[in-house]
């Protein structure tokens, strides 16, 4: 995958290229918006991480510009501002993920790959299995070893989300995103997540011996067959 990183203070630019290229990602790295906003239209970047506080023109004037000339290309944007208005700005401007300095470097690497997973999602048309689990997104029909399984559209969309993210361990914070899309919590949904999850729960896996949706304390939810854990 490769990753522009434009971001103007040099130790960052300098940790968030190795802390990358040690997670295998191919990085160019951008001190200036004008470099960073001539290197997105000139290249194919799988993801661009995009600093606020930019030198000249700032990060939400080169989204913006690059989302009105079409380019869709997923942009997570770093800033050390907190404000919900900020977060609001960048999000309405068309920013895939808004991440505050300081942050954690593992979480950085989370939001990341959730990106890059967005752009691979499923055809409106596939059908999605995992063991005797099937589902058809165009369709909206969902059933378990022939059986139809009928779900609300919340609970299907959160079906569909863990089968995209088959396998990986998905949390209620990536839920009440990308899901509920809470991107500022005030209020927590753990309560509304934990108990649409449990009632999914029930109609996929309540009569069969082998159970598919999995709770890992502490961190989320995975989809997934037993033998695969």
């Amino acid at each position: 995958m490769h990753i522009l990183v434009v971001e103007d203070e040099l130790k960052m630019a300098k940790a968030l290229r190795e802390g990358l290229e040690a997670d295998d990602y191919s990085v160019h790295v951008a001190h200036t918006g004008e470099e960073g906003f001539y290197l997105i239209q000139a290249e194919p970047f799988d993801l661009v991480i995009l600093d606020v506080m930019l030198p000249g023109h700032d990060g939400f004037e080169i989204l913006s510009t690059l989302r009105k000339r079409g380019i869709r290309t997923p942009v997570l944007l770093l800033t050390s501002r907190d404000a919900i208005e900020d977060r609001v700005r960048g999000l309405d401007t068309g920013a895939d993920d808004y991440l505050v300095k300081p942050f954690a470097f593992p979480e950085l690497l989370a939001r990341l790959r959730v990106l890059l997973r967005r752009g691979k999602q499923p055809d409106e048309g596939e059908r999605l299995r995992l063991a005797d689990l099937e589902m058809d997104v165009a369709q909206r029909w969902v059933t378990r070893s022939g059986q139809p399984v009928e779900l609300t559209p919340r609970e299907f969309d959160l079906l569909r989300y863990l089968f995209v993210n088959h396998g990986r361990v998905v949390s209620r914070e990536m839920l009440a995103r990308d899901i509920w899309k809470e991107t500022a919590r005030q209020t927590p949904l753990d309560n509304v997540i934990d108990a649409q999850v449990a009632r999914l729960r029930r109609k996929l896996d309540g009569q069969f011996e082998r159970k598919l949706l999995h709770t890992v304390r502490g961190v989320g939810f995975v989809l997934r067959e037993q033998d695969e854990a």
